[in-house]
């Protein structure tokens, strides 16, 4: 089979719901009763929620558990070049052959009743985990938490929720304590808990929720802490101190995304090395990504490209910080948007680190904000703001500003996507 294959099943699956955002697990259960609840028969199920940090979370986890001989299943949203990347299996993508067979059983499956396009290729996910033999399964939420496809496990082994801010308002709820609710419904009865860093008044819903299931917790600050000290990683909790190097990962938000995964570890009576490989180890890619080859890096010359996927405020705060570590260089950023996020909020903590913005619409998105409303926004928080119609034509014109610049593109993992596909 080639790729074509899952493609055209994945493409069947988008007409099957009318809307892309649907919160209820009603028709997952109805869908996975059909296939014979595989969600009960996975092995051991770590379930990640929060609004930043779950990928690279995860990604350190995998990294850790792999390094202690441990073959893990992981599932992750969305996929930046081929929807393969979503579904690893004991360690490897799943193949296009066993990702069509299983797409194809779904679908059949659930006939003609209405299914949104997350939850069915969930379904899909949860039944190739469960005829996979593995010793963990990793599942990162979609959405939110309470009502997330990812949310029909009974018992998981543990639940981890990263950071906790503002982002899809318009399905969480408009507050912090809100949208920590909606993130705290994937806590489970007696089911152990690692916290990372939070608002009070978001770690206040976080506890209230574990207290009501007798969960217990781990909360940075708390039961455990992480920080950087003289170039390295030191992490302490109640079972003693880890001495390790800074993640691989770049940024200092990387620090605390290290910090849950070393504790996650530790509970699962990890040793050393596996701690190390968690933070030595880990790929994520279009999480702060130099691009090493391809059209984008010909044609910039001696400039550096980055890429990252980051799209909310508190993601753009993260951004900031990572460019004020990098070697001192005139920064520009190539920004594509959907409409749906807060793009002001965003850009404003980047304004003070670079020295323009170009603007482009995302390629084949209906959600894309328009190039020219990024342009306006960008301006409105005091970047010098310009529009272009292509990543091409925008880093073609920052080349004529400056040839050894650095180049970021950012805004969206949408935008990444389309950059990897389309720079591979």
């Amino acid at each position: 089979m080639t790729a074509r294959t899952s493609d055209h099943i994945l493409e069947r699956m988008m007409a099957l719901h009318p809307k892309v955002i649907d919160l209820t697990l009603d028709r997952m259960y109805c869908l996975l009763k059909a296939l014979g609840n595989p969600q009960d028969d996975l092995p051991g199920v770590i379930h990640i929620a929060g609004t930043n940090g779950k990928g690279s979370t995860q990604a350190m986890i995998r990294a850790g558990l792999e390094a202690a001989g441990k073959r893990v299943h992981a599932y992750t949203s969305p996929h930046l070049a081929r929807f393969n990347e979503r579904i690893r299996l004991a360690g490897e993508l799943i193949e296009e052959d066993a990702l069509s067979a299983v797409l194809d059983e779904c679908y059949a499956a659930n006939g003609d009743a209405e299914i949104t396009y997350f939850e069915i290729t969930t379904c899909a996910a949860l039944l190739a985990f469960a005829r996979t033999p593995a010793d963990y399964t990793l599942l990162e939420v979609g959405l939110g938490g309470r009502l997330d496809a990812t949310n029909v496990v009974d018992d998981p082994v543990m639940t981890v929720i990263t950071p906790v801010s503002l982002d899809h308002q318009q399905f969480l709820g408009n507050t912090l304590p809100e949208i920590a609710g909606e993130k705290a419904g994937i806590i489970k009865r007696r089911v152990p808990c690692v916290v990372g860093p939070q608002a009070s008044e978001g770690l206040d819903v976080i506890e209230a929720v574990a207290a009501r299931h007798f969960a217990p917790l781990q909360i940075f600050g708390q039961h455990w802490q992480v920080s950087r000290e003289a170039g390295r990683l030191v992490y302490q909790d109640e079972t003693g101190l880890l001495d390790l190097p800074l993640p691989r990962l770049p940024g200092a938000h990387q620090v605390q995304n290290a910090g849950m995964a070393l504790n996650v570890l530790r509970q699962l009576g990890c040793g050393e090395d596996a701690c190390e490989a968690a933070v030595s180890k880990p790929y994520w890619p279009a999480r702060m990504q130099l691009l090493k080859e391809g059209p984008l890096v010909e044609q910039a010359g001696n400039a550096d490209i980055w890429l990252d996927g980051g799209h909310n405020p508190a993601a753009g705060h993260a951004l900031a910080e990572v460019l004020q570590e990098l070697p001192r260089r005139p920064t520009y950023l190539i920004c594509g948007m959907l409409n749906t996020k807060d793009t002001a909020g965003y850009l404003s903590p980047l304004a003070t680190q670079v020295e323009g913005l170009f603007a482009v619409s995302i390629p084949g998105e209906a959600a894309t904000l328009e190039a020219s409303e990024t342009a306006k926004m960008a301006a409105g928080v005091g970047m010098d703001a310009h529009v272009s119609n292509t990543v091409s034509n925008a880093l073609g014109a920052i080349l004529s500003i400056n040839p050894d610049a650095r180049v970021l593109i950012c805004g969206s993992l949408y935008l990444a996507g389309n950059i990897l596909r389309e720079n591979a």
